[in-house]
């Protein structure tokens, strides 16, 4: 049965060996798979400037196997939309507050992409979210995550138009987070309760994040 570790960035010597595989399939899809080379390391892990002690992971495992995971980062700090990705944005400035994630290196490895995993690592974001008191997600993805989340029951708007970026038609857009889409999605992963794992339930990451002045 898969289950979804939450660790924090400032927990990443406890958790070594599964960031570590984490960071190689990462490499894996977005590198090898998808083509983005820009990307690439020697070590044939993707790490970058984002992966530090704001960062919280979502990662999916199946008898110690990590099979998908995702990234949330503080909009309230520089983050990848603000940073690289503002040509996305109508007005050029992105979408920030302490209820307001970024997501980011979101991947289920290929030989699960056909089952349960998908919806149930997106009901993990949900529910983390939920617990956490955040009220939107930001990302950039590939127009063709608008059905896929439509039909996982989420509420999304686009924060621009589409352009293209690696050769994909990319849009900038928000998540809805909310207990309805919760539930929606449950149904289609066939999940009746939790099942995030996590040490820190009842503390909020959005209380560790250090604030920036406008």
């Amino acid at each position: 049965m898969t289950s979804i570790k939450v660790i924090r960035g400032h927990q990443r010597e406890k958790y070594a060996d599964i960031l570590d595989e984490y960071f190689r399939l990462r490499h894996e899809v977005f590198v090898e798979e998808r083509g983005w080379k820009d990307l690439a390391r020697p070590d044939k892990r993707d790490i970058d400037a984002y992966d530090n002690s704001n960062a919280t992971y979502l990662i999916a495992v199946d008898q110690d196997q990590v099979i998908g995971g995702l990234r949330l980062f503080p909009t309230t700090l520089p983050h990848m939309i603000s940073e690289f990705f503002p040509f996305l944005l109508r007005n050029g400035e992105a979408l920030t507050g302490p209820s307001i994630l970024e997501c980011t290196r979101y991947f289920v490895v290929k030989e699960r992409r056909t089952g349960r995993t998908d919806c149930r690592l997106l009901a993990a974001f949900q529910e983390y979210c939920l617990e956490e008191g955040v009220s939107e997600v930001t990302a950039v993805v590939e127009m063709w995550w608008l059905p896929r989340w439509q039909q996982a029951g989420f509420k999304v708007r686009p924060l621009g138009l589409p352009q293209m970026i690696e050769g994909q038609p990319c849009i900038a857009a928000a998540i809805r987070i909310s207990e309805e889409s919760l539930h929606h999605v449950r149904r289609l992963a066939g999940l009746r309760s939790s099942f995030l794992l996590r040490e820190d339930s009842l503390s909020s990451a959005l209380d560790q994040v250090p604030h920036v002045a406008a």
